[in-house]
């Protein structure tokens, strides 16, 4: 038997996620030979850091997928959706991060924390990895599951700018800037007499960030500075959004529950990068707190941080650049034995982009190491 290094393929390497996953393969053992960085034509014959070595970019094709074992597609779903099969075509296993393949029943959507034995079964060459919603708490919620056995979940979550893309981190900086400068006058500098609006300051009054905010609202359909905004994704029938309807999809297929009742609600709120959700799960059994706390305290891919009476409590500010989801203020409901509620926060282009994709290329990768 010999070993050797499996050729990688990152496709969207120039991205806000693939920037992420350079870091992430600098940083983890060196389970590779070569490695190519992949993007759209007008990146190619850019260089970044790898492994600490200055890589060109190329461009996406089948030449630079070619004789590569796996491809890790960082890409937008539209670009997933016709290279990913032309790389699997050509004997590339993908582990794919866009919604292209999530409800394909010959791709499994792998979260090594909890299902990783779905990765070795993959017919159509393609491994998909869960949004960055589902991945903020299913770590979690797969570990209770796992003792208590859930039967439903409702949860809200509170997604961040960069679950958007660049752009929306482009139009978070921006409004900031804006209602930052529409309230200089304001607050403890305001002139002595001012008027209680130039006192108080923005939002205030009906309609006064939107008028300093103007059109710049982004991909987002209110402004997102000194706001929160209930909306991500597109309308689907019944008035819910694709990523709510997403994340009780994702949800029900990790955990290989597929009648499992899921509630989600998604909002857009002004924090540049991780995302943070509210979580009742209620299960086959009765539930306690310490019982829990064991279970996550001891959890691989969570951090139990839960003692409110000392102020500690995770907080998307805090959590962003760790890998691990974050998990505090436990509690079992007030009117259900049966239930928990909890607050969990990740960052969502780490565990919930990057990591969980380069934990799933692991593995691949050494399944293929043995010739």
């Amino acid at each position: 038997m010999t070993l050797r290094k499996p050729t990688l393929a990152v496709v969207g390497a120039t991205g806000a996620v693939g920037a992420v996953m350079l870091q992430i393969l600098s940083q983890h053992a060196d389970v590779w030979g070569d490695i190519r960085l992949v993007a759209s034509p007008r990146s190619a014959g850019r260089k970044l850091a790898v492994r600490g070595v200055e890589t060109e970019v190329v461009a996406l094709s089948e030449e630079a997928l070619a004789g590569t074992d796996v491809a890790l597609f960082l890409a937008p779903e539209e670009v997933a959706a016709h290279w990913a099969p032309v790389a699997a075509a050509g004997g590339c296993v993908v582990v794919d991060t866009s919604p292209a393949f999530r409800d394909d029943p010959d791709v499994p959507l792998a979260v090594p924390e909890i299902n990783p034995h779905c990765v070795r079964s993959r017919p159509r060459g393609i491994v998909a990895c869960p949004g960055d919603t589902t991945l903020a708490l299913i770590v979690a919620v797969g570990a209770l599951h796992a003792e208590f056995g859930v039967c439903e979940l409702v949860v809200s979550a509170y997604q961040a700018a960069s679950g958007a893309g660049r752009g929306g981190v482009e139009a978070l900086r921006s409004q900031l800037a804006r209602v930052a400068g529409a309230g200089a006058g304001s607050g403890a500098g305001a002139a002595p007499g001012a008027g209680p609006a130039a006192v108080a300051g923005l939002g205030t009054t009906p309609g006064d960030v939107r008028r300093a905010v103007g059109d710049d609202t982004g991909p987002f359909p209110a402004p997102l500075a000194l706001n929160v905004v209930p909306w991500s994704g597109s309308l689907r029938e019944g008035g819910w959004s694709s990523e709510e309807l997403r994340v009780r999809d994702e949800v029900r297929k990790v955990l290989d529950l597929p009648g499992l009742p899921v509630a989600a609600t998604c909002v857009r709120v002004p924090v540049v990068t991780a995302h943070s959700v509210s979580v009742h799960a209620r299960f086959e059994r009765e539930v306690t707190v310490a019982r829990a706390h064991e279970i996550l305290a001891t959890s691989p891919g969570v951090v139990l941080y839960d003692d409110p009476a000392a102020g500690d409590f995770p907080t998307p500010a805090d959590v962003v650049g760790t890998d691990p989801t974050w998990v505090g203020r436990v509690r079992r409901s007030l009117d259900d034995p049966r239930a928990l509620e909890l607050f969990v926060c990740g960052d969502n282009l780490r565990k919930g982009a990057a990591l969980n994709a380069a934990q799933v290329a692991e593995a691949i990768a050494a399944e293929l190491s043995v010739d």
